[in-house]
């Protein structure tokens, strides 16, 4: 048997070689988006495996799957198996990352990783190179130790919708099976309070297109009885809310439900709210967050102003991000989107939606025996009890995980904290979060294993 202590002093003096190897995955731009060089994300798929083969996964492959003639982004498996009736854990992470976004907004190059304060910052360095490394440095700490069966997956292509993981699943079912799932994608409540995620909003997206004229003319001559597409498009995304902020789509799964408060000034600081802005929304700020839906307008084509002309403009284009609650049908929501949009076209425009990215929302139920034990390791690790959360955001593979491998128990765990500003500029993990992740983790294979 393992102590925590023993583990805690191993994860303490192991910390070091995970944070350096953390350091080197992010200066890898493994960006997976088309406009970016997949070089990249192949190279961070053979660094991951390397990892992977140092922390005693001799087998660690890189792998791929093509679907109707489309080559998936590499993703990493590996395998070692348990004593002979001993469960196996599948631990899931993703080393792709986004696009850095705009280079003003950081404060250091995206792919070099700077230490400031108790944050390393870099693209990836929350999500989700830094949960790569909580799942090897967990396999460091413990060694020969592990008393589970443990598979290692880690996929290149979650930031842009996993297009191929289904499929991905399916072709490596026998060497993906596992008893429970650890997935390393979500975040904890705060710096110093972890926390179990037992619920995520899924996702609905679309392009919508205004148009009122064929062609652009001079806004003196029509302007007036001719409104421009952008305005009208104003109008139509304000029709997607009421006066009080909620969203305004009949139909939708709504819950007042979230077991978690979320005060507002936290909520407000956590989000770099200007003074005076008025949080839109009612009941439970945590419930408006994980439980309701909300939209987003994420794009808009429509003339700079720097090339901006005395014209009207014939069309606009948007796109929106729908995120739906536990509960609500992907495919429903979607219809219910469109009709809206379809039904109040404002003044007569053409209005045409083009569908997008579908996710389903994930809801973990009832409690069981793997939620406790991934609460008990947290306490360990933190000297504090976890909160369960609810998250706003969506991982809509953890559902097609469920549909393949139905009787496996999932948890939803991760590395970021309300300041690790994953997806935005200045990205980063705080560093002492991320030892007691790798010290969490190790507990909790340990006691799955009967090894603590």
């Amino acid at each position: 048997m393992t102590g925590v202590d023993d583990l805690a002093r191993r994860t303490r003096e192991a910390f070091p070689r995970v944070r350096a190897d953390l350091e080197d995955l992010v200066r890898i731009p493994s960006v997976s988006s088309e406009a970016f060089d997949q070089a990249h994300v192949r190279a961070s798929a053979e660094a991951v495996a390397a990892l992977l083969r140092g922390a005693g996964m001799a087998n660690a492959e890189v792998l791929e799957v093509t679907t109707d003639g489309r080559t998936s982004r590499p993703a990493v498996v590996a395998h070692r198996p348990g004593p002979q009736g001993a469960p196996t854990v599948l631990l899931y992470a993703h080393h792709d990352v986004q696009p850095p976004g705009e280079a003003a907004g950081w404060t250091s190059d995206p792919f070099e990783p700077v230490q400031r304060g108790e944050r390393l910052y870099g693209r990836g360095a929350a999500d989700d190179k830094a949960g790569v490394m909580a799942h090897v440095g967990a396999l460091r700490v413990l060694g020969d130790e592990l008393g589970v069966g443990v598979t290692v997956f880690v996929e290149g292509e979650e930031e842009i919708g996993s297009p191929t993981f289904t499929d991905f699943l399916h072709a490596h079912r026998d060497r993906l099976a596992a008893d429970v799932i650890v997935v390393a994608d979500s975040g904890n409540w705060r710096i110093g309070v972890p926390a179990l995620t037992t619920s995520l909003r899924g996702l609905v997206d679309c392009e919508v297109e205004v148009r009122v004229l064929d062609h652009a003319v001079h806004s003196g001559m029509f302007g007036g009885p001719v409104l421009d597409a952008v305005t009208l498009m104003a109008r139509l995304v304000a029709s997607l809310h009421d006066d009080a902020g909620d969203v305004a789509v009949a139909g939708l799964v709504a819950r007042d439900d979230a077991d978690v408060d979320y005060p507002e000034a936290d909520l407000r600081a956590d989000a770099s709210a200007v003074d005076g802005y008025r949080l839109a929304g009612t009941g439970a700020l945590s419930a408006r967050m994980w439980t309701k839906p909300a939209i987003s307008v994420i794009g808009l084509d429509a003339t700079s102003v720097a090339q901006a002309s005395n014209t009207i403009a014939p069309v606009c284009r948007a796109k929106l991000s729908m995120r739906i609650a536990p509960g609500q049908d992907p495919a429903e929501a979607e219809r219910l989107l469109h009709d809206h949009l379809l039904a109040h076209a404002p003044f007569g425009a053409r209005v045409t939606v083009t569908p997008g990215e579908r996710g389903q929302a994930f809801d973990a139920g009832g409690d069981s025996e793997e939620m406790r034990t991934a609460r008990w390791a947290f306490t360990q690790a933190w000297g504090h009890e976890p909160v369960d959360i609810g998250v706003g955001g969506s991982i809509p593979f953890i559902a097609e995980l469920r549909e393949v491998f139905p009787e496996a128990r999932i948890l939803v765990t991760g590395v970021e904290d309300p300041d690790s500003r994953a997806h935005s500029e200045d990205e980063s993990v705080h560093l002492g979060e991320l030892e007691r992740v790798v010290l969490a983790e190790a507990l909790l294979l340990a006691r799955l294993g009967g090894r603590v």
